[in-house]
């Protein structure tokens, strides 16, 4: 039992970080994490409700971080190479830290634009909405992530 709480502990604060990392998959370690938790308790305290409703979170958050940077960039004017880019920058990325997950799918989305287009003013507006789509798309995850939480101690709590 001590074993599946520290791995829901380990799962949790691995999902939290991966909601602010892009291309880890933060809320379905939360939800795993917390699946562990409601384990360790023999579901006694969270039980199949909770659970269903927290999957369905996990879901949503999924739904939230493809549709918040594809609708920032379609808002500026992205077309799908810059989408494309945008998400190859994101993952190219990771490997330079904080600087690089910021710069990142800016980066990619201006270079995959001008692929397409030669308008340099064009791909920056591209770029610039696919790193607003993705902060939006990353605040969005995060609310959705500690209405989880939410969920889980008031099910955990008021059981």
């Amino acid at each position: 039992m001590t074993v599946l709480f520290v791995l829901a502990v380990v799962l949790v604060l691995a999902g939290l970080a991966g909601t602010v990392v892009p291309a880890l998959p933060g809320a379905p370690l939360v939800f795993a994490g917390l699946l562990c938790a409601a384990w360790a308790d023999g579901f006694a305290r969270v039980g199949p409700v909770t659970l269903v409703v927290l999957g369905l979170l996990t879901a949503l958050t999924l739904a939230v971080d493809f549709a918040a940077t594809a609708l920032g960039a379609r808002r500026f004017g992205a077309g799908k190479a810059a989408l494309l880019g945008a998400a190859l920058g994101s993952l190219v990325g990771l490997f330079f830290g904080l600087p690089g997950l910021l710069v990142g799918p800016f980066a990619g989305a201006v270079l995959g634009e001008l692929l397409t287009s030669r308008d340099v003013a064009h791909a920056g507006r591209a770029g610039f909405g696919a790193w607003v789509g993705l902060l939006l798309g990353t605040l969005g995850k995060l609310a959705i992530v500690f209405t989880m939480l939410g969920v889980f101690a008031a099910a955990w709590l008021l059981a």
